[in-house]
């Protein structure tokens, strides 16, 4: 991973900003009016689309796909093979201000494989686990675990999904043993 400047390996749209010191992925490409800050990482062979910000200091790992309109803010870590859906968004601080000079950033973390759903709202100071389900429209507030299909405002487990995210068991209670 290194920047962007000549890279055939690398798409950036014209009306995209990657901006100076970030670093961005072989085969990964930007798309229209997407923002990139300074010393975000975004992996190889992402798709990152129209009118998305990463954060500086964002880490998102390889063959990502962040939808349009997401924002990613600073103290999110997307690892590899996530899914973000459009309008999804982050949070980083769990009581903002518009002047707090005590203000801390609360880091939130998305494990791999998992998806999160347009909409979805990530209230920060969470774990998503691997290839867990966030289904669309939902406020996430607590600790999903790896393989859990969660729903609602607030979010709630509603069962559990295989790697492929198809729903194997709706007892929210037993999830499904794994071979």
């Amino acid at each position: 991973m290194t920047d962007t400047t000549d890279r055939p390996d690398v798409f950036v749209h014209p009306s995209a900003d990657v901006e100076e010191g970030a670093q961005v992925g072989d085969g990964t490409k930007v798309w229209h009016l997407a923002h990139v800050r300074s010393s975000a990482r975004v992996g190889a062979g992402c798709v990152i689309g129209r009118n998305v910000y990463v954060d500086a200091g964002v880490t998102v790992g390889d063959l990502v796909k962040i939808q349009n309109n997401v924002s990613v803010y600073q103290g999110v870590t997307i690892e590899d093979e996530v899914f973000v859906g459009p309008c999804a968004v982050f949070t980083n601080d769990f009581r903002p201000r518009a002047q707090n000079p005590d203000w801390t950033i609360t880091p939130t973390l998305v494990r791999r494989g998992a998806s999160i759903g347009a909409n979805a709202t990530l209230v920060c100071g969470i774990e998503v686990g691997e290839y867990a389900m966030v289904a669309a429209g939902s406020v996430v507030t607590r600790d999903v675990a790896p393989y859990q299909l969660v729903a609602g405002n607030p979010a709630r487990p509603k069962g559990w999904v295989d790697a492929k995210g198809e729903v194997v068991s709706r007892d929210v209670d037993n999830p499904p043993h794994r071979a």
